[in-house]
């Protein structure tokens, strides 16, 4: 099954060409066949530039341009569109995410068949590296939240590190969400839908370069709309939009 990795890149000329690098000789490395699909998030910078120059070097790299709206859900919605893949994993442009973490992602799904595959930074076997102490408060407060809402036992929601086989992603659709919390409104859907899903310890890795894109205190209601949504679709709609 051929692995699609769907990357979102809003300003990244510094951080993509190490991120596609390694991300392209590991997945090479383990001989697994995929696409790295970037979305180019009409970027002010040298993202555009970098991404021409990295598309001759590496073969299995294709981009595009989203022309907007634009914000994180619009870049990795865009990619969810176009990739060619049986699966599609989305991935951070900024390197916290690893590619041998995807590896692991990968091989479960082959392993299980199952729709989805998870992350968590916060089970066994995970770790984080230099996060932001008043971020990670912010973090386990809405998993908490998220948790105890939808009755469900995953603690790491909001990760957008996940893996998904093409008719799950085709079942979950139409999607809502315009920003980051797509990240919650994918795995969420997946759930209550009747997707299998197992979960994976996966570690995370602050960025090098540039700025985070998450605005927390302009994403609180965003977050706060889809976990609504879900929780409405979970328990008002009978069941309309669950896996065939």
């Amino acid at each position: 099954m051929k692995l699609s990795v769907v990357i979102p890149a809003y300003n990244e000329e510094e951080s993509l060409p190490q991120t596609l690098r390694l991300l392209h000789e590991t997945l090479k490395k383990h001989g697994i066949e995929h696409e790295i699909c970037v979305t180019n998030d009409s970027s002010k910078d040298g993202t555009l530039r970098v991404l021409d120059e990295l598309t001759l070097e590496i073969p299995t790299l294709v981009y595009f341009t989203n022309p907007g709206p634009n914000g994180f859900g619009y870049a990795v919605r865009y990619g969810l569109e176009r990739f060619t893949g049986g699966c599609a994993a989305v991935f951070m442009a900024d390197m916290s995410d690893d590619p041998e973490d995807l590896v692991k992602y990968y091989r479960k799904m082959q392993e299980t068949d199952v729709d989805c595959v998870f992350g968590s930074r916060w089970d066994e076997g995970g770790r984080v590296v230099d996060y932001p102490p008043a971020k990670k408060i912010i973090n386990r407060v809405a998993n908490l939240i998220i948790r105890a809402t939808m009755r469900i036992k995953y603690n790491d929601t909001t990760n957008a590190f996940k893996l998904y086989k093409r008719e799950t992603i085709e079942g979950l659709k139409p999607f809502l969400a315009p920003h980051f919390n797509l990240t919650i409104e994918l795995p969420l859907k997946a759930m209550v839908r009747g997707y299998t899903y197992a979960v994976v310890p996966n570690s995370w890795t602050n960025r090098k370069y540039g700025e985070s894109k998450l605005k927390i205190k302009e994403m609180g209601s965003r977050y706060f709309f889809i976990l609504m949504y879900c929780v409405i679709e979970k328990y008002f709609a009978r069941g309309d939009y669950r896996k065939k």
